[in-house]
């Protein structure tokens, strides 16, 4: 019998490389995803090439098509809705179980990460950018990211884990570069769920949190079907 090799690291190290071009735009929807010309590119055999594909096919973010392949695919807006409806009760639930858990440590954890985005949108609006960064996404992942790890329940991170292979938190942010609004907007919701938290008021911090998922979510689905108009047609 031929021995068999765990290729799991490695065939998750190529789906987040993929799915971070596919977050980014740099792989537009619709676009073919051509197991050759990746295992090329990543210097690896077709294998985990093939294996890393069927990950982000049953995360969603790409879809085999007759006669084409793998492609990249955009939600549809009920799809992102109903995924965003399901992670605020779970981001909701772990809110408010991190209300009585969470230390002094993890309140000023989420105060920095909340400190780089609101310095982001100030130096986004004194030099007139987006002010989007690989900083400012990992801020705003890190910050939901500690309260889930407050929470305590190994099996309320894994399903949000599982959400956010579909529609990862960075996702968010990048859809919120573009408008300081919502930016604004953005870091006064973390405000307000780090004061529930502080707090230790389990019932506003879970009613918080649910209703910033929510607004991500609306944003995020209206952000898809801006990127679903330029579908590559190639």
């Amino acid at each position: 019998m031929t021995p068999q090799t765990d290729e799991s690291p490695l065939v998750d190290d190529i789906a987040a490389r993929i799915r971070a071009r596919i977050m980014n735009g740099e792989l537009a929807i619709g676009k073919p995803l051509r197991q050759a010309a990746l295992a090329t590119e990543f210097g690896v055999s077709r294998t985990p090439v093939r294996e890393a594909l069927r990950q982000l096919q049953n995360g969603g973010l790409i879809e085999m098509q007759p006669n084409r392949g793998a492609v990249v695919r955009v939600p549809a807006p009920w799809e992102v809705r109903q995924a965003y409806e399901v992670r605020a009760e779970l981001e909701g639930m772990a809110a408010r179980r991190a209300a009585s858990r969470i230390t002094e440590r993890g309140l000023a954890a989420l105060r920095e990460h909340n400190a780089v985005l609101c310095e982001a949108v100030a130096r986004a609006a004194g030099e007139g950018t987006g002010g989007g960064s690989t900083a400012t996404r990992a801020a705003n992942d890190c910050f939901h990211t500690v309260i889930c790890e407050a929470a305590d329940n190994p099996w309320l991170t894994r399903m949000i884990d599982r959400i956010n292979e579909s529609f990862p938190r960075n996702v968010s942010s990048l859809a919120l570069a573009g408008d300081e609004r919502h930016r604004q907007l953005n870091i006064r919701e973390h405000e307000a769920v780090i004061e529930a938290l502080a707090a230790h008021d389990a019932d506003r911090a879970d009613a918080l949190m649910r209703e910033h998922v929510i607004s991500s979510g609306e944003y995020l689905t209206a952000w898809y079907e801006r990127r679903s108009q330029t579908v590559f047609h190639g």
